[in-house]
């Protein structure tokens, strides 16, 4: 791969991290030339939610190859379920659900319920497993969304949620420690992402119902471009013609999302920001847009770069 030869793009991306009060890290990649831009690319980080494209696509493949079925249906009693401001954890109600209904919540609401049922029904292992053979080895799921919630009750101590705006809480945390929790690198992200949107991941497998690889290939694109929210990424790229499919990650400080950006022309590009704040603040939309300027600054050093070849 050809790296973008101009170091001004990256020194503005490091600039639009700093002005917004947060480190980061950034891989974007061109998905059909190679030519990326870095800044840490290849930094260990905590994934928080964004691991859960490694559990959809780890379903997807899973289907593509005839060892599950994505319209198995769940039933979901009412309570107990992990916990989550969105989805399944904030309903009522009993429900029963298809596998691949599963994962729509999952990434469209960020539901750590819907993510936690596919967990039970792929399995931390078979997901790790499948992040090897795409070879992306330093991308390692260490806990569901229960445990890593629990872990953080634990850290946070008897002040419980509200503790977690204490500085001396959060460092407490063990969820914000990639060598202790679910992590991956930019550059994994980044290429987990290029490998779904090159038809790598369910490449040449037939399903249980019949269905084409690349059928399943599709229908996993179109879930990434399910996600609701559109304040980091989304956020660089305010255009009706630029399609942006990602998914975030947060948690104490954490700000993430990792997402494909896809422009009228062709041009598609996988980008993967990664961000820790100063602050402990819950509510930090500079921080937030900080991941859309960045990664607006990456596409655009990229997209000139295929200019000037």
């Amino acid at each position: 791969m050809t790296a973008v030869p101009t170091p001004a793009a990256r020194t503005r991306i490091v600039e639009a991290f700093a002005d917004a009060g947060v480190t980061g890290q950034l891989y974007a990649a061109d998905i059909d030339s190679g030519t990326r831009i870095a800044v840490g690319g290849d930094a260990d980080v905590s994934t928080a939610s964004v691991h859960k494209v490694c559990l959809v696509a780890t379903l997807y493949r899973e289907a593509a190859a005839g060892r599950i079925d994505l319209r198995r249906q769940t039933e979901i009693p009412a309570g107990a379920r992990s916990a989550g401001p969105t989805g399944l954890g904030v309903m009522r109600d009993a429900a029963r659900l298809s596998l691949r209904d599963l994962a729509s919540l999952a990434v469209a609401v960020s539901d750590n319920a819907a993510a936690d049922l596919l967990w039970d029904a792929v399995g931390r292992d078979t997901v790790n497993r499948t992040m090897g053979e795409l070879g992306l080895r330093r991308t390692v799921a260490v806990q569901t969304m229960r445990e890593l919630y629990a872990s953080m009750a634990e850290d946070a101590g008897a002040g419980g949620a509200a503790a977690l705006v204490d500085p001396a809480a959060v460092s407490r945390l063990r969820v914000l420690d990639p060598a202790r929790t679910n992590r991956s690198t930019p550059r994994e992200m980044a290429a987990l992402l290029a490998a779904i949107w090159r038809d790598e991941v369910c490449e040449g497998a037939r399903g249980a119902e019949g269905e084409e690889g690349e059928e399943y290939g599709a229908e996993l694109r179109a879930l990434l471009g399910l996600q609701a929210w559109s304040h980091r990424l989304a956020s660089g790229f305010p255009f009706d013609d630029v399609r942006v499919s990602g998914k975030t990650g947060t948690l104490p400080t954490l700000r993430h999302e990792v997402g494909v950006v896809e422009y009228p022309d062709g041009g598609r590009y996988a980008v993967a920001v990664f961000t820790r704040a100063a602050s402990t603040a819950v509510t930090l939309p500079a921080a937030d847009a900080a991941i859309g300027r960045a990664a607006r600054i990456a596409v655009d050093a990229l997209r000139a770069s295929a200019l000037r070849a």
